[in-house]
C-alpha cells in the first residue's frame, strides 16, 4: 500500500496576509510552555488561509515510552471532533427531505416516548415528571435534549449514565443497546430548557442508520470520507497504520502527565461494538483539514459537494432558545467551548460576540473540540482555518485553545474586516 501524501510545504505566510515571524510564536509558545515543561507529549499545528497553508509544525513526541516523534501523518484520537462529521452527515438526510428538525425523536425511538424529566431518586427508582415538550430533533443537534454524560459527575442522571457505561471513552455494546438503556433514564430537563453536553450526538448516530437504511459507519465512509479522500479518518486504526498511532495520556495534576492509551495495545487497534457519532473517529491533521476546507468552501471542495451553503448556514447560526448563549443556558459542568459570547448551532459552538468572549475572532466562526484537547475552528470571514493536535485529557488541563486563538489571530497582517 502506498504511503499516505503528506501535507503540503507551507506556502509564504505574507501571501496570505500573515506575518511568519508571529506564526513561528506558536512554536516557541508551545515548547516554552507546554513540552519543555512537561505538560504535552507532543503537538501539530496547522494554519490554512486565503487558499493556501501558511503554518504547519509538529513537535515532540506522538509515543513518548518508544521515543516516536510526531510527524506529519500521525493519527489521533480526535474524540468529540467526531460531532461535526456526524451532524453534517445528519444534515445531508435533512437536505434530503427525510427528517425534519422539528419532528419529534419519538418518531424514530418510540421507545422514547413516555421519558420524563428527573425529579429525584436513584435508579431504578426514578421519580419523575413529564416533559414541557417532546424532545425535538433540533434538541439533539444543538445540545438541549435533556440528555447528559456519565462524566459530569453533577447528578443521579449521570451516575446511572456511569453505571450503564453510556458514552465513555471506551466504549462498549451497540447503538442499539444504547438507545435501549436511555430508554429507562430519565432527562436531566425538559428538552429546549437548558443546554447540556451529552450523548445526543451518539443518537444521531443511531438515527443516521435506521433513516438511511444503512450503518451508521458506512453512511459516514460513503458520503463524507471516502468522497474527500479522508483516507486516514475512521473508527479504528487498521493494522497497516498501527504504527502511526500516538498515545494517549491524562494530566497527572501535578503539572506532569501518564500514559492512558498505550498504541500498542489501544481497543482502536479493532473495530469497535459501538460506533460512536459523538467521539469515535481517529483522524489526522491533514484528513481533518480536507473536512474543513469543505466547510469554510460553503459545503463544497474539488468538486464533492457534503451539504448546500443555507443549509451550512443553518447549521453555524446560534439556535440557543432567545437567541441566549451558553452562560445563559448552560447546565454543563464541561464541554469543548468557553461559555461568554458563545452560541450554539447545529454541531457546532458559534461565536456571537467576540468582546464577551475576550478573546480576537469574528462574528460567525465556529468551532470544537475534543476531550484529549485537540481543537479546530473556522472563520470565514477571515478565510482562516485551525487545526491543533494533542493527545492529553481532560481538554479542560490547560487553556491552551485560548492561547492559539490569540497567538494565531495576532498573527494576521492584512484583516478581511
Amino acid at each position: 500500500m502506498p504511503a499516505p501524501a503528506l501535507l503540503p510545504t507551507s506556502a509564504p505566510a505574507a501571501t496570505a496576509g500573515m506575518s511568519e515571524t508571529a506564526l513561528r510564536r506558536i512554536d516557541d509558545h508551545l515548547k516554552r510552555v507546554y513540552l519543555d515543561s512537561g505538560r504535552y507529549a507532543g503537538t501539530q499545528t496547522l494554519v490554512w488561509r486565503r487558499g493556501q497553508i501558511v503554518h504547519s509544525a509538529v513537535q515532540g513526541f506522538a509515543d513518548v515510552e518508544r521515543k516516536v516523534p510526531v510527524k506529519d501523518d500521525t493519527v489521533f484520537r480526535i474524540y468529540s471532533m467526531t460531532k461535526p462529521i456526524t451532524s453534517v452527515a445528519f444534515m445531508m438526510l435533512f437536505e434530503e427531505g427525510r427528517v425534519a428538525l422539528d419532528e419529534p425523536v419519538a418518531k424514530y425511538i418510540p421507545e422514547w416516548a413516555n421519558l420524563g424529566v428527573f425529579q429525584a431518586g436513584i435508579a431504578p427508582n426514578f421519580l419523575t415528571r413529564p416533559p414541557a415538550r417532546p424532545m425535538q430533533i433540533v434538541d439533539l443537534l444543538r445540545h438541549t435534549s435533556g440528555l447528559t454524560y456519565g462524566f459530569q459527575n453533577r447528578t443521579n442522571v449521570d451516575l446511572a449514565y456511569r453505571d450503564k457505561k453510556i458514552g465513555e471513552f471506551e466504549l462498549a455494546g451497540t447503538l442499539d443497546t444504547m438507545i435501549s438503556d436511555l430508554a429507562k433514564i430519565p432527562l436531566e430537563f425538559s428538552p429546549g430548557e437548558a443546554w447540556n453536553y451529552s450523548v445526543a450526538t451518539d443518537v444521531l448516530g443511531y438515527l443516521i442508520g435506521k433513516i438511511s437504511g444503512i450503518s451508521f459507519e458506512q453512511f459516514v465512509h460513503q458520503r463524507i470520507l471516502d468522497p474527500l479522500g479522508m483516507t486516514d479518518t475512521d473508527f479504528f486504526v487498521p493494522k497497516d497504520k498501527a504504527h502511526r498511532l500516538a498515545a494517549c495520556y491524562a494530566a497527572d495534576g501535578k503539572g506532569g502527565f501518564t500514559l492512558y492509551d498505550d498504541p500498542a495495545t489501544s481497543s482502536y487497534l479493532a473495530p469497535p461494538s459501538f460506533i460512536s457519532g459523538g467521539g469515535g473517529l481517529l483522524s489526522t491533521a491533514k484528513d481533518y483539514l480536507t473536512f474543513c476546507r469543505a466547510l469554510l468552501n460553503r459545503g463544497e471542495l474539488d468538486g464533492v459537494r457534503l451539504i448546500g451553503p443555507k443549509t451550512l448556514a443553518l447549521m453555524t447560526t446560534n439556535h440557543l432558545p432567545g437567541g441566549r448563549d451558553l452562560t445563559e443556558l448552560s447546565k454543563s459542568m464541561f464541554s469543548e467551548a468557553t461559555n461568554a459570547g458563545i452560541g450554539f448551532g447545529l454541531g457546532f459552538a458559534v461565536t456571537m460576540n467576540p468582546a464577551l468572549a475576550l478573546l480576537p475572532g469574528s462574528t460567525g466562526e465556529f468551532y470544537w473540540g475534543g476531550a484529549a484537547s485537540t481543537a479546530f475552528w473556522i472563520d470565514p470571514a477571515e478565510d482562516l482555518i485551525a487545526i491543533f493536535m494533542t493527545q492529553l485529557i481532560p481538554s479542560s488541563s490547560y487553556p491552551v485553545r485560548r492561547e492559539l486563538r490569540t497567538l494565531i489571530y495576532g498573527a494576521i497582517d492584512d484583516s478581511n474586516l
